[in-house]
């Protein structure tokens, strides 16, 4: 499977199809609360929103092994650190992709001004940039598949 361009400019202009009424194909989130859910994975990813390791350490090079390859992330899943009645901290919409945007500058800054710094996914262990990347990319894949956003 091919992943979307971890790329902020790329990342927008699928989102612009994006918007307060849209239904997911599956799952139950709104689309607002889908990009605050992006948005949180970004500060995961810069070591804020922090949460525990939630498998065996001895998984951890297996999980890395599927964030490498090119196998789509399982729809429905869920995960004990994105609560689908999460509540929504912007007012609306066009509020969460500004936050997203400026959540992801500021990933960018950290890891070039941090280079060779990791940072916890409770999945997938200590991850350094290029598997935030790659993670981001299947993540916002995945989210945008489930929205219907990828197609430009």
């Amino acid at each position: 499977m091919e992943f979307i361009e971890p790329n902020l400019e790329v990342i927008l202009q699928h989102l612009e199809k994006l918007s307060a009424d849209t239904k997911p194909l599956w799952g139950e989130m709104s689309a607002q609360r889908m990009v605050e859910h992006l948005s949180d994975s970004l500060q995961m990813a810069v070591g804020k929103n922090t949460f525990p390791l939630e498998i065996p350490e001895d998984r951890i090079p297996r999980m890395k092994e599927f964030l490498l390859s090119d196998k789509p992330m399982a729809k429905n899943i869920e995960v004990p650190f994105a609560k689908k009645d999460e509540v929504l901290r912007n007012e609306n919409l066009d509020l969460s992709i500004d936050e997203l945007a400026e959540n992801w500058i500021e990933f960018e800054d950290y890891y070039s001004e941090n280079e060779g710094n990791e940072n916890l996914h409770p999945y997938y262990g200590m991850l350094n940039s290029e598997q935030w990347l790659r993670l981001h990319a299947k993540h916002f894949t995945h989210h945008f598949e489930q929205f219907d956003l990828l197609t430009i």
